[in-house]
Order: C-alpha cells, then structure tokens, then sequence
C-alpha cells in the first residue's frame, strides 16, 4: 500500500487536466532525470513521445502535446512562468529543434515526433512511451502511465516497496475508512490530528504549515484570477467565462486590491441563499476558468475537479465563519486529503479509468468531509458526509466535448460544491448510527461501476455529450 500524503493529493501544477496535462509532464521530467542517472542523456541525438488511449483520444484538448514538450524542456509545472508557455511553443515550432531537459539542444518536430496512437496499452487508459535514439544508433525506450491526479507510475511499479516501507513507518496507516475511524476511536482524536501525526512522519511542522499555505495561496490567487478575467476560453468551443460576470454582480462596493483583502471584501456582501449559491458556484467556475486556460491550479484531487474544494473552503471562509483562518484551511485541507487517499486506495481517481465519478465525486466526497470537520462534526459524522456526497455521483461519465475540459466540465464543479455543502448539512444532522452506507461500500461500489462502465464514457469522447454535441453546434 502506497504512502499518500496531503501534498501528493493536493499539487500544485497547470491546468487543464492532472491526468492527461500535469502527469504526461512530470512523466517527461522524470525521464529525463532517469536518462541522466543512466549515463545516457548527452547521447540522445533524437525523441520521440507516443501517447495511447485516452491520451491520444482527448490529447489535445487535454494540451498533452503541449505539456510533454514542457517536460521535456526540463520546466517545472509548479514554477514555470505561465505566460511564457505560448512562446515556447511556438519558438519550437518554428524552429525544429528543442533544448533537451534545459541542456541541450537536439533536432524536434512537433508534428512528427509526438505520435498520437488509439490503442489502449492494458497496464492503464493514459500510457506514454518516451523513446530515444543515442549517438551509437542504440533506441532505448521507458512507458510510463499517467494514473490521476498527477501520479505517475511505471508498469513495474518500482517504488512500490519503499512506499509500502514509508506506508508501514506512518503511526497510523490507513487504507480504509473503518481503519481510520479506528485510529480515531483509539486515540481520541479527530481525522485531522491522525493525519498530521502522519504527515509529522515525513517532514516538520514548519514544513507542512509552509506547504499547506502555499497550496491555499494557489487556490485563493486561482479564484482571484478566474473572478477578474472575462472573455472567451482557448480551445474552439467558444466558452465564454462566468466567473466575472456573477463576481460583478456580487462583490459589493468594499475596495480591495489583493486576493486576501478580496476574501475580507466578500464578508461583508450579502448572504441571503440565492447569493450563497451563486458565490459558491462562481468560486467553483473561476477555478475551472482558470484551469481551462492552462493557468495555475491545485489538483484537488484532478485539475478536472479543481475547482470544488477551493469553492466549498472559501464558502466556510466568507458564509460561515468569518473568523476563519490558516488553522481552519490546514483542518479542512488534512481531513479531505485523507478521504481522497482512501478513494484513491481502494478505487481510483482516473476519468479515464472511472469517468467523472472519480474525479468530481471523489472531490465533492473530500470537500464534504473537510467541511463537516469544520463545522464540528465527529470522525464518523465526517465519513458520512463523504459518503453521502459520492453516493450521488455514483456513475458520473466523463464525457467532454472537443477533448477540452470544458463542458460540461466546468459547470460541474459547481454542482459537485453545492453536493458537498449539503451533504455536509446532512451528515451533521446523522446519528452514526442510523448510517446504512459506510465509505468503505461506496468506494467499492464506484469501483465496481468504473469497471463496468464503457469507455466510451471514460474520457475518451468517444460517447454521451462528447458525441451528442457536434462542435459546429458551439
């Protein structure tokens, strides 16, 4: 069983898609480093990237290309300038040649040696073969595949016995939901207390407050970003952006002139329930703006989904409770790591191996159980809501017109924000006794469904809205 903490549940990187955009990027840095652990790097005298199944199917629309060759570059998506991928881009196209892992210079064609293939390889929907010819007229090649979430794995999975190691050293493994509920019951602390106990294991206090920080600070520039941008989103469909039309009509007349003052700024508007709904859903649109435009997200726990708990921890921040601050955004971010993890475990967090399902049900879910912590819910009352929020996206397909993660993409996250709000409502008003549905059955049962599920609906636009809409209709 993998090691997963909250900073591998929640990265930061580019949008739109941590499946087909950040992991295919890190898959490229990673090979590199690899090339260059083998002694090899200075011989490659030339690449080629294939991309398989739903990397090739939705590629891109998901901007595949365009963040292998970012990768590949030796850029960080963490780091990089945003505003100078285009540019980058560009000058490759133009040029034919890349500056190989930032080093060197090698002979590129955007064209022919990014190679789209639409067979599915078994291991899992999004593999990627990096292949390499050396100066000795030697082709060396590693597959790697991109899971969810930005993870990246290799077939062998080579890591996978110093995670089980790292897994096993935690004061607190857990895999499953009745196995942290233990851990609580045992040691009388709430689901956010176990985890940092975990987390402790890894790396300090100051660490993990500075990392938290930085992950909130992403979010909260993210929904200041997508709120004050208007216009049309890239890709062909002609999305126009929602975000700052609603923002406009609801921020009020208080002056601001950075996001945490614009937080302050949203207090002080009025809270009547038709506002509610409509901030929470505009939080919700300007993160997917953003992450649609190839801008900054945290992957919470895709980028598809990026924008649900960023909405729903801003909701606690401006609705209920005013006096919120970093110990409250720290809380909610621990506790909806850890239900992610537990997804994640024992189910996925792929659309390309789930549908939608995995990815805004598995974040409404995380963003349910932040919340009802929050909201002084017990460890139990905090599974519920997690529960009862992915109950009701059992079977979501994952089905985006175009290849882009747009539509219904977008709209999405604002209906997965609004179920993780009730369902936390619900749960805070559920003796855990009369619980009929534990986590643990919901996990299973969405897996079970993924499995079932065609994959015309897996991320592939191959079926549902992907095929019903035509692109001339936008």
């Amino acid at each position: 069983m993998e090691c997963i903490s909250v900073f591998d549940m929640l990265k930061i990187g580019v949008g739109p898609s941590s499946s087909h955009t950040l992991g295919p990027w890190r898959a490229a840095e990673r090979w590199i480093a690899e090339l260059e652990e083998q002694n090899v790097f200075d011989n490659v005298q030339h690449i080629k990237v294939h991309l398989y199944g739903s990397l090739c199917l939705t590629g891109k629309g998901h901007a595949t290309d365009i963040a292998v060759v970012m990768g590949l570059l030796g850029t960080d998506p963490e780091t990089v300038d945003i505003d100078s991928i285009a540019g980058s881009i560009d000058r490759i196209k133009a040029e034919n040649q890349l500056n190989f892992g930032g080093k060197r210079t090698i002979p590129f064609s955007f064209q022919n040696d990014i190679l789209f293939k639409k067979e599915f390889l078994p291991f899992h929907a999004n593999g990627m073969l990096f292949e390499a010819t050396l100066n000795t007229g030697d082709v060396i090649s590693e597959t790697y595949y991109s899971i969810g979430g930005g993870f990246v794995v290799k077939e062998e999975r080579t890591h996978a016995k110093e995670n089980k190691e790292t897994f096993k050293a935690f004061p607190h493994p857990v895999k499953t939901g009745n196995e942290l509920l233990e851990h609580c019951s045992s040691q009388n602390k709430s689901i956010s207390m176990i985890v940092m106990e975990n987390e402790l294991s890894l790396r300090t206090a100051p660490e993990i407050d500075e990392g938290i920080a930085r992950i909130w600070d992403t979010m909260l520039e993210c929904m200041y970003v997508g709120c004050h941008t208007e216009g049309k989103l890239p890709g062909g469909l002609n999305v126009k952006r929602r975000a700052f039309e609603i923002h406009q009509k609801l921020k009020g007349d208080v002056p601001y002139s950075n996001p945490q003052e614009w937080l302050e700024s949203i207090r002080d508007t009025e809270v009547k329930f038709r506002q509610i709904i409509k901030w929470v859903s505009c939080f919700a649109l300007s993160v997917n703006e953003v992450n649609a435009s190839l801008g900054r997200v945290v992957t919470a726990p895709t980028n598809g989904s990026a924008g649900v708990i960023p909405a729903v921890l801003m909701y606690y921040m401006v609705i209920e409770n005013h006096d919120a601050d970093f110990d409250d955004v720290k809380q909610f971010l621990l506790v909806a790591s850890e239900v992610g993890s537990i997804f994640k475990k024992g189910a996925t967090i792929s659309a390309a191996m789930g549908g939608c399902q995995a990815e805004i049900g598995v974040s409404s879910a995380m963003a349910a159980a932040g919340l009802t912590e929050l909201m002084g819910g017990s460890p139990e009352q905090v599974l519920i809501a997690a529960e009862i929020a992915m109950e009701h996206h059992l079977g979501l397909t994952c089905d985006p017109i175009g290849g882009l993660v747009q539509v219904p993409c977008i709209e999405r996250n604002a209906m997965g924000a609004i179920k993780a709000i009730n369902a936390a409502e619900l749960a805070l008003d559920t003796d855990p006794k009369d619980c009929k549905v534990p986590l643990d059955k919901v996990v299973n049962t969405m897996w079970e469904t993924a499995k079932d599920m065609s994959s015309k609906y897996k991320e592939t636009s191959e079926g549902g809205l992907a095929v019903g809409v035509f692109l001339s209709d936008c």
